[in-house]
């Protein structure tokens, strides 16, 4: 019999006995340099280097993969109320201006609601699909869980319902710094518990990206440690699973990702105004290390340059771990919900997706 071990082993010691002289004859300067930076075990030592945009995406996403960061995002994280609110402003704005377009589009109706006494909006598509009828969505919006409220929480849900075909509850949840944590939670378990008074929880699912995709996972947390009725399905789009910054990509992935780019600027310091002195392992906060046994199915959505690719693939192993049905959909080039947009054939794939595991999931 041959003995495999045998050469993997011997290659192993040849490694650790000379890297850097193995090197110098096997490989060119940059990797020569790697090689002896990394001579020791340890933290990998990597050389700077440039990423190509990828030519197997569509030309919308390749646009987006080779645009520069979004404005202040590496700056320094607002100190005061008053800069958090005008920040908050600012996304508002942008994100805002496009929804009128968005739901002409889509052919899509948006309407406030007030449920439980918690602000929220109703979604609904003009061609309600057949099957659909008696189904609904609960949406949590993203944001870093300080941005994106208002009118603006909508896009996701527009997206969704759109392209999907269902009807839609946006929650339009309280944030800091007025309302830090658990308020957010507190608004979609509210939410949650007026909605199955009137729709079977067998017909409804919930979802949300980002901030929204942990929230979403947190939700169905506490509503199955609570005891009350769970979703049939899960959306969790590249959640903000773990708030802090703990997993591969908040290193690998950091400035390739040119949406969130690094966790040290106003996404760390969103993470702890929203935490509000809480231990960010509480499993609310950073549902990555809650306890997944009895979780609904869920469906999970990153891309290849999104800094929160390991929440992602955490999760799904978590969930996986806990016997739960779990889909992994990982995009090409893509960075952080980098899915905007009914126009990129990508973003149709994430819903279209979803759409079809909600329907395989979900009762009539």
């Amino acid at each position: 019999m041959i003995n495999w071990r045998l050469p993997i082993l011997s290659c192993g010691i040849l490694l650790a006995i000379a890297p850097a002289a193995w090197a110098k004859h096997r490989l060119p300067a940059d990797a020569r340099a790697a090689a002896a930076a990394n001579a020791e075990a340890g933290p990998r030592r990597v050389p700077p280097r440039m990423i190509p945009v990828p030519h197997d995406v569509s030309p919308q996403l390749q646009a987006l993969i080779g645009a520069p960061y979004p404005p202040g995002v590496t700056s320094a994280p607002p100190k005061t109320r008053q800069e958090w609110a005008d920040l908050n402003k600012r996304f508002e704005a942008l994100w805002t201006e496009p929804l009128a377009s968005l739901r002409k589009k889509l052919d899509v109706a948006v309407e406030p609601q007030l449920i439980g006494g918690v602000k929220a909006w109703l979604v609904t598509p003009r061609h309600l699909r057949p099957e659909n009828r008696d189904r609904m969505l609960i949406h949590v919006h993203g944001g870093g869980y300080v941005f994106g409220g208002g009118e603006a929480a909508t896009n996701e849900a527009i997206m969704m319902a759109g392209l999907g075909g269902y009807r839609v509850i946006s929650i339009d949840y309280r944030m800091p710094p007025d309302a830090p944590f658990p308020a957010a939670l507190d608004d979609a378990l509210t939410v949650w518990r007026a909605i199955v008074q009137s729709v079977k929880p067998e017909n409804m699912a919930i979802f949300g990206s980002s901030s929204g995709g942990g929230l979403a996972l947190a939700m169905a947390l506490r509503a199955k440690d609570e005891g009350l009725p769970l979703p049939a399905a899960v959306s969790a789009g590249t959640p903000w699973a773990d708030l802090d910054k703990i997993g591969d990509s908040y290193f690998a992935n950091e400035f390739v990702d040119n949406m969130l780019v690094t966790w040290d600027g106003w996404l760390g310091g969103a993470a702890k105004l929203y935490a509000n002195g809480h231990d960010l392992k509480t499993p609310y906060l950073s549902p990555v290390y809650g306890n997944f046994r009895g979780f609904p199915a869920t469906i999970l959505t990153t891309g290849t340059r999104d800094l929160f690719l390991s929440n992602t693939v955490r999760t799904h192993r978590a969930l996986r771990r806990a016997g739960v049905e779990a889909d992994l959909n990982v995009y090409e080039g893509m960075s952080h919900a980098q899915y905007a947009g009914p126009d990129m054939p990508e973003a149709r794939e994430v819903f279209g997706d979803i759409a079809r595991f909600f329907d395989m999931h979900l009762g009539r």
